[in-house]
């Protein structure tokens, strides 16, 4: 008996003449394999004591329900059993009925093809036996077998971007990967340097892009909002005339939809994966001021597109397809590998896989941390006896959220962070907090022995041995340490998200484990371990001017060169952690995994406070490290650092900040930067960009001035007879004027200075002048001479 290896790259479960069909797209060596699984019968859970209603309502339905106790209960310590059917439909229409009778029914919400693949633990790889069927292009195998592998797959990745006209009117279609690159293209043939594929008609190029696909068989599709732009409008397009887009493999047609709630576009193609760059990134934790293509490629690859201004754009796209084909299927291409090259800097595809490998969530899945969480510790209770809970919509008591400490306000010469690595997982691990632990720790006494458990927070108690998720935490952070010192950066990164996801999950109410004693004994405990650490600090003499999350920042009352600095910084972790070490096994017989380390020592910092106000404030500071060549100025929360600030604001800043950290007066520069922004020399920099979080006209009180600059904006495009840009959402440019907030790309009226020196400039210096005792005030009106 062969043992084929494979990476998952679909899953679908559908009824097939009254039999369940589960439907698994594997990349393998040998290439595409398609797994049928047949008669695979969909479960849920009930009580024990409802078996006779249950069977009586499955027959009353038209069927025979297959209902068998177990030795399971669920978390309120009800005894339970599975009712089995043969369908999804009847396991579905079952389920209903159960709830209208006010019946409890558990897990009925985990889809079949899930439950196949979490029940066995598989994880993006996949090893299977079975009989193979040679099909064109790939291998569908019956009677299949399936278990948990360790493959990891080389996919095959194409990037698409399509060209259409204002009204989505198709134009051409880009095609990058390295088996073959081109553009498909309405036209005549005419000579090009880009390779283009020449067709007649708009439904030839539907065509011509489905064979594409037959030819060249991707694994995967990448794109710049490829779901909602992209593959919206081909199957727009397609439905208008008529033919399917059989994109799929097996010869199988895509599947476009969109949520009736929130309007979210959905896509699936059997056999392939279609990433969207912006999700992806967004899902490994990336940020940035815009998220448009150019802006995105300009910051990571410092290279863009050809065309910038949206008008432009489009009227040139319009002229290009008339008069220039050959430039528009270039621009139509650069897109393509500039998705392509944005996905290889920074890794995603790996990254998708590697927390496909860590967690069986699907390589296009936004978001997944209730997803990843699941696949992980539902079929582990399983096996210890117990039945996942239900959603909790309503009664959910939030819990506290990470401990921020009130700064101290001032100017200060050397200041160390201390920063816990990983200080929620490492609570977890430490205190034994679990789901299933809190449910068996509850039926003991709370104490330091074997059999007593250890106390957590809000009514919160663990026990010491029967527990998953300190082991989870455990497994990951040891593969984590292994893909550092191997320098895998995804495989590191795909971890710490995930790692780091396991409170946040516990602590939503999205999340069928939450509970507000396993959030609060995480995020209290950590209060605790902060204030703790703070009095640990000052008894040594130093003192602490703010907390957050798992940062303590530490004035050492004085100028220290860096070698010194690094000696305190090493002495107190060292002295902290053997603390919290003793501190654990003598109060709680626990073994603490707790570990504060020295991270920063900033030579000068900046505390500043709360804008008008005497306190300081939270989340906001800068700080002057380095040395040398290597010296730099780190901002938090402060203007530099915040996208809705102007660039004037960050110019003005940087220079001011780094001139008062190095000791010099800075009241000629301050002076210089009004007068020249008064003289219009930084014209350039005074526009605001700024997110319209909704569609335009739900403001309806509250009329912030990017939403009156996006007004007037399309108002102008209306009359230019130009595409609205700002209806639903987007970003706007715009500046303030005389007359208000005006669209960059309009701009009538004269500029308001004035209110880039009260708004921009002014704030900028009163968070830093006072500390030295100036005012920007009196450094910045003009100089009244003697008559």
């Amino acid at each position: 008996m062969t043992i084929y290896q494979g990476f998952l790259l679909t899953r679908q479960a559908r009824d097939v003449s009254g039999t369940t069909n589960i439907d698994l797209w594997l990349a393998t060596e040998q290439g595409p394999v398609q797994l049928i699984i047949d008669g695979e019968k969909p479960v849920f859970f009930i009580p024990q004591e409802h078996l006779v209603n249950a069977q009586q309502l499955s027959l009353e339905l038209g069927f025979t329900a297959e209902l068998k106790a177990l030795p399971l209960q669920n978390f309120d310590s009800k005894p339970l059993a599975a009712c089995y059917c043969t369908s999804i439909k009847q396991s579905q229409t079952l389920s209903q009925r159960l709830k209208q009778e006010d019946i409890l029914v558990l897990e009925d919400d985990i889809r079949l093809a899930d439950r196949y693949l979490m029940e066995r633990f598989i994880q993006g790889s996949v090893e299977f036996t079975g009989t193979l069927h040679p099909r064109a292009g790939y291998q569908r195998v019956h009677n299949v077998k399936c278990r948990q592998g360790s493959y990891t797959p080389n996919l095959n990745v194409v990037s698409l971007d399509i060209e259409c006209s204002e009204k989505g009117i198709l134009y051409s279609i880009g095609l990058d990967s390295p088996m073959d690159s081109r553009v498909i293209m309405i036209g005549e043939e005419q000579p090009a340097d880009t390779p283009i594929e020449w067709v007649k008609d708009e439904r030839e190029l539907l065509l011509a892009m489905v064979n594409w696909f037959k030819q060249f068989d991707p694994d995967v599709i990448i794109g710049w909002n490829v779901i909602d732009f992209d593959f919206r409008l081909l199957h727009k397009r397609a439905e208008w005339h008529k033919i399917k887009l059989y994109i799929g493999r097996g010869n199988q047609a895509s599947f476009f939809r969109t949520s009736n709630t929130t309007q979210q576009a959905f896509i699936s193609i059997p056999g392939r994966v279609v990433m969207d760059g912006i999700d992806t990134l967004k899902t490994a934790t990336y940020h940035f001021r815009s998220w448009s293509l150019e802006s995105v490629s300009q910051e990571l690859l410092r290279e863009g597109k050809q065309i910038h201004n949206v008008h432009d754009r489009m009227d040139e796209i319009n002229q290009m397809f008339r008069k220039d084909k050959p430039s528009l299927a270039k621009y139509n291409l650069q897109d393509c590998v500039l998705v392509n090259k944005i996905f290889a800097h920074t890794h995603l595809l790996e990254f998708a896989i590697e927390r496909s490998r860590l967690t069986g969530v699907e390589l296009d899945r936004v978001g997944g941390s209730v997803a990843a969480f699941t696949n992980l510790y539902l079929p582990q209770i399983h096996r210890a006896g117990y039945v996942a809970p239900n959603l909790h919509s309503e009664n959910w008591i939030a819990s506290p959220g990470g401990y921020v400490m009130d700064s101290i306000p001032n100017l200060y010469d050397s200041v160390l962070v201390l920063d816990f690595k990983s200080l929620y997982p490492s609570i977890i691990r430490s205190f034994l907090i679990d789901p299933m632990g809190l449910i068996e720790g509850l039926k003991l006494e709370i104490g330091k022995g074997e059999n007593q458990a250890v106390p957590g927070f809000r009514g919160g108690q663990f026990h010491r041995t029967k527990h998953f998720l300190p082991k989870m935490i455990e497994d990951l952070w040891a593969a984590r340490d292994v893909a550092k010192k191997n320098n895998e950066k995804a495989f590191s990164q795909a971890i710490k998200i995930i790692m780091n996801s396991f409170y946040g999950v516990l602590g939503s109410s999205g999340c069928r484990f939450f509970d507000t004693r396993l959030a609060s004994s995480i995020t209290m405990r950590g209060h605790e371990i902060m204030k703790q650490t703070k009095r640990l600090i000052e008894a040594k003499g130093y003192q602490v001017i703010y907390g957050d999350t798992d940062s303590t920042f530490v004035s050492l009352n004085g100028q220290f060169s860096q070698q010194d600095a690094d000696k305190v910084g090493n002495e107190l972790v060292e002295h902290i952690n053997e603390w919290w070490t003793q501190h654990l096994k003598d109060e709680y017989n626990l073994t603490s995994i707790l570990e504060l380390e020295y991270e920063t020592h900033y030579h000068k910092f900046l505390m500043p406070t709360i804008r008008g106000q005497e306190t300081g404030s939270k989340k906001r500071y800068a700080g002057l490290i380095g040395e040398g060549n290597n010296e730099r100025i780190v901002f938090k929360g402060l203007e530099s650092a915040r996208t809705d600030w102007t660039p004037l604001a960050q110019r003005f800043q940087s220079t001011l900040y780094s001139m008062v950290f190095h000791d010099e007066d800075p009241s000629d520069y301050v002076r210089d930067f009004v007068e020249r922004t008064l003289a219009g020399e930084f014209d350039a920099e005074l526009v605001y960009q700024k997110r319209l979080r909704r569609k335009l006209h739900e403001y309806q009180k509250n009329i912030p001035p990017q939403v009156r600059a996006a007004r007037m904006a399309d108002e102008i495009n209306m009359q230019l007879g130009r595409p609205l840009q700002y209806q639903n959402k987007g970003r706007i440019e715009y500046l303030i004027t005389v007359s208000g907030p005006e669209p960059k790309e309009y701009l009538k009226s004269a500029i308001d200075y004035q209110h880039y020196i009260d708004k921009q400039l002014k704030p900028v210096a009163e968070a830093i002048l006072p500390f030295i005792g100036l005012d920007f005030t009196s450094l910045s009106e003009p100089q009244l001479g003697l008559f």
